[in-house]
């Protein structure tokens, strides 16, 4: 019954963190390209081949259900997979629509036309790659109208929070920040749009003000994925067991997830 959590590197367990509270009884395969990572700096089709070949691997641990807890991915990669790849026995998805629907104030599954809704000046921070993709926009405006998207490619914070630099992951906020001020000085609300970003919260709060309603994904994705799981139970896997498996150095990758996940991770070899 493994469900498989994806993430380029080391961001997803933010998700994995909120997913395991959330269903305790699930076994979850997490599986990070930490040897590829950063995605945002990549092509959408070198993204979209890199997140295939994982997508793979966790299907081969018996786990036929697949969350992508990677911005990029999701933006650059699911659409793609969704239309062309995807078997009928197997589901993949994504991080983007659930941080929506909670903005957008709607329920999963409401197809109803765009509407207008509260928030009306909109922050996003993501990964270059997710950026350029538009997918946030692009989901927004299937449910939401008369909303101003001010996108800040953020490049530099992944690589410093995977090297746990956070001394200089803190200073890249900080700028990035400031950079998106110049030009929506007063934003509603902000959205953290990489699974990365949450370990940064409360930097952004800080550096956004009081005032702005900070949307981060990890607990927001958990209860919208609690709620599909209990909707369509046959796609969960065969697979009984928990681990994490990496593309990267598994000693060096697990001390840096148990700094994370503040509890000892050990990572094996994808």
């Amino acid at each position: 019954m493994a469900v498989g959590v994806f993430d380029s590197g080391l961001g997803g367990l933010t998700v994995l963190n909120a997913l395991e509270k959330r269903l305790p009884d699930v076994p979850f395969v997490y599986f990070g390209d930490n040897k590829h990572a950063p995605y945002g700096v990549r092509d959408a089709d070198d993204v979209y081949n890199l997140t295939t070949a994982a997508v793979e691997r966790l299907w081969e641990a018996g786990c036929d259900l697949v969350i992508l807890a990677c911005n990029t991915a999701s933006a650059a990669a699911l659409r793609r997979m969704q239309e062309s790849w995807i078997p009928r026995d197997k589901r993949v998805l994504g991080v983007f629509v659930p941080l929506i629907e909670a903005l957008t104030e709607r329920q999963w599954g409401d197809n109803s036309p765009p509407r207008e809704v509260a928030v009306k000046h909109v922050a996003l921070f993501a990964t270059p790659a997710t950026v350029r993709s538009r997918a946030f926009q692009r989901e927004l405006a299937f449910r939401a109208i008369g909303v101003d998207v001010e996108a800040q490619a953020c490049g530099g914070v992944v690589d410093a929070i995977e090297e746990g630099d956070m001394i200089l992951a803190e200073a890249l906020v900080r700028s990035h920040v400031e950079a998106l001020q110049r030009k929506m000085p007063s934003p509603d609300a902000a959205i953290l749009g990489c699974t990365h970003y949450p370990i940064m919260e409360e930097v952004f709060q800080d550096a956004l003000g009081e005032d702005v309603k900070v949307f981060s994904q990890a607990n927001i994705v958990a209860e919208s994925f609690a709620d599909y799981l209990a909707r369509r139970p046959e796609f969960i896997g065969s697979g009984t067991q928990s681990m994490f498996l990496t593309t990267g150095d598994p000693k060096k990758v697990s001390a840096r997830a148990t700094q994370f996940m503040r509890r000892k991770v050990e990572f094996q070899s994808a």
